[in-house]
């Protein structure tokens, strides 16, 4: 019988998942267990069958004969985990990878052996810890075969009869165990151990998820150090006259549609260029303006001096070069507790000076370097902003809470409950176009500053540019159509290949990056696609293309197999 359904995850959700099996299946077994946890000291079961004594909070008497069984049980407690771990997470994972591919009638008689397994290796300890050898030897040799059984099937084979006659040994196994044990207090109590042992493994896994997956999004790869470090030697060698880019314009600056990218990632803003240009329709149009730190300011010339955008035109330029900043500016936004580069990076913080930066500019687009760009963006210059700044796409939908300011904003204070409403709709930043313009009538940026000023004084947000940029945006916002702008593929794996596709602009916003090996892999090629892996820059440093097949090869197999159990446990059948 198939306990679980099919849906979850077969056979190799790791120990967590077996534990779970096996209450359900020895409770259904025995039929009373639920029973005999809740009766009172020294009752007794209808039909004459003595009551067990459970472990009660509230000062129950417990016997000796009962205290001697569950210290015995946990004695053996650590034998029965290191059983349970027979089945490695690779092995699991394969076999779950098996059993997806299998016909119908194949994958159930799988999924049967493999609840037989959870069955057969629980009432083995249990035969174990009370000398019953005979039973104790026929259990393992029953494990062994199924095992063997199910190492053996192919995705596309049909269950030999070989296998039918041992799932029925199997069952006739496990009919003399239940017979050898109806009473199920100390199989309960075992169980209990089991599961907590699970799901302190479940803890202390889950804080190792956290941890590697915070190590992967603050380190860059290795072979994108190596770029960087190739790209300056080389910049650095150039003769002075060859380290500008050629003047190129053969119209008035006001006629190009400008697209400005705040990067320090070479291989990033490749991608956010070379998609700009594929998609445009009259790519000659287009002028980029990338501003980067004084660090990676070489490497980022370098790259686009050997890799020119044509027929587009391209600035580079670094903070550095930005005299009027203010001088704490590149480290201001550091934050006591707060790590993550996407919430102390000046860069981010550089879009709420745009009017200044481009100072001969009255519109722009500003794209995050982590987007690709699908469709020609000129229709975004065509948009009129009703003599608002910003046009950007709202997340939130009817229903939805979660994307509403008072999510971003404390409402408590009382300089932002009397001057926000708390259900305001958030607005995406990653793919924007702001009119300069009605910015410097209404001074945006003076409004900014204050607002970072008081942000500083008291706690009036949470981490980051986006609470700040709703504040300073609020009502100067006009919604665009969700079509322009599809974000989450950094963090939503439900986001349909339909809604992608129809997108101008998809967005990799959250922590699995499209250039890490952590990365969602469905969603990798629309960025591999704008990348040449045969550049010999690319060649030198190893950096390949990651196929969607390798799966997260940066983290260990502990943590794959965490993600399946906890898969099966937030989505159970």
């Amino acid at each position: 019988m198939r306990v679980g359904g099919g849906g979850g995850g077969g056979g190799g959700g790791g120990r967590e998942r077996e534990a779970a099996l096996l209450l359900v299946l020895i409770a259904a077994a025995c039929g009373f267990v639920v029973v005999l946890l809740n009766l009172p000291d020294g009752r007794a079961l209808p039909g004459g069958v003595p009551g067990a004594v459970g472990e009660h909070t509230g000062g129950t008497h417990v016997s000796v004969k009962e205290r001697r069984m569950v210290e015995i049980v946990r004695q053996r407690q650590d034998v029965a985990a290191q059983e349970l771990e027979g089945q490695t997470d690779e092995n699991a994972a394969e076999a779950d990878e098996r059993i997806s591919r299998s016909p119908p009638g194949t994958k159930e008689k799988l999924w049967m052996m493999q609840d037989q397994l959870i069955m057969a290796k629980a009432y083995l300890q249990f035969a174990s810890l009370h000398g019953s050898a005979h039973l104790v030897r026929e259990l393992k040799l029953r494990i062994k075969e199924i095992e063997r059984v199910i190492s053996h099937f192919s995705s596309s084979s049909r269950v030999p009869t070989s296998a039918l006659q041992k799932i029925r040994a199997m069952e006739m196994t496990l009919s003399k165990a239940q017979r050898a044990y109806p009473h199920c207090s100390h199989m309960t109590a075992k169980l209990r151990a089991m599961t907590h042992q699970s799901e302190e493994l479940v803890r202390a896994h889950r804080s190792e998820t956290s941890f590697l997956e915070q190590v992967a999004v603050r380190t860059l790869p290795k072979g994108h150090h190596c770029l960087a470090m190739r790209l300056t030697s080389e910049y650095f060698l150039l003769d002075p006259k060859e380290r500008e880019f050629p003047q190129r314009y053969t119209m008035q600056m006001g006629d190009l549609y400008h697209h400005a990218i705040f990067s320090d990632n070479v291989l990033a803003s490749a991608v956010v260029v070379n998609s700009t240009i594929s998609a445009s329709k009259d790519p000659k149009r287009i002028m980029f303006h990338i501003v980067t730190d004084a660090l990676n300011f070489p490497a980022m010339m370098m790259w686009f001096l050997t890799n020119p955008p044509n027929p587009a035109t391209i600035q580079i330029k670094s903070l550095d070069h930005l005299k009027w900043l203010p001088a704490d500016f590149s480290f201001r936004f550091k934050q006591k507790g707060i790590r993550d580069p996407r919430y102390t990076s000046a860069l981010n913080h550089l879009r709420f000076y745009l009017p200044e930066v481009f100072p001969s500019l009255n519109k722009l687009v500003l794209l995050d370097h982590d987007v690709v760009v699908q469709r020609d963006l000129s229709g975004l210059w065509q948009i009129d902003l009703n003599g608002k700044v910003n046009g950007a796409v709202e997340t939130c939908t009817s229903g939805d809470g979660y994307h509403r300011l008072e999510n971003l904003v404390n409402f408590s204070d009382p300089s932002i409950i009397n001057k926000f409403d708390a259900k305001a709709c958030i607005h995406a930043f990653g793919m924007n176009i702001f009119d300069l313009k009605e910015w410097r009538r209404q001074g945006l940026t003076t409004a900014y500053n204050k607002w970072f000023q008081a942000g500083k004084r008291r706690r009036l947000w949470k981490a980051g540019s986006l609470p700040l940029g709703q504040i300073v945006f609020y009502n100067q916002t006009v919604p665009l159509d969700h079509r322009w702008h599809v974000l989450g593929l950094g963090h939503d794996r439900s986001i349909g290949r339909d809604a992608i596709e129809r997108a101008a602009v998809i967005h990799y916003s959250g922590k699995l990056k499209p250039w890490l090996e952590i990365s969602i892999p469905k969603y990798r090629d629309y960025w591999n696609n704008f990348l040449d892996y045969d550049n010999p820059y690319l060649q030198q440093c190893n950096i390949h293309i990651v196929s969607s097949r390798n799966g997260q090869a940066f983290l260990s197999s502990a943590v794959l197999a965490l993600t399946h159990v906890l898969q099966i446990h937030n989505h159970p059948s």
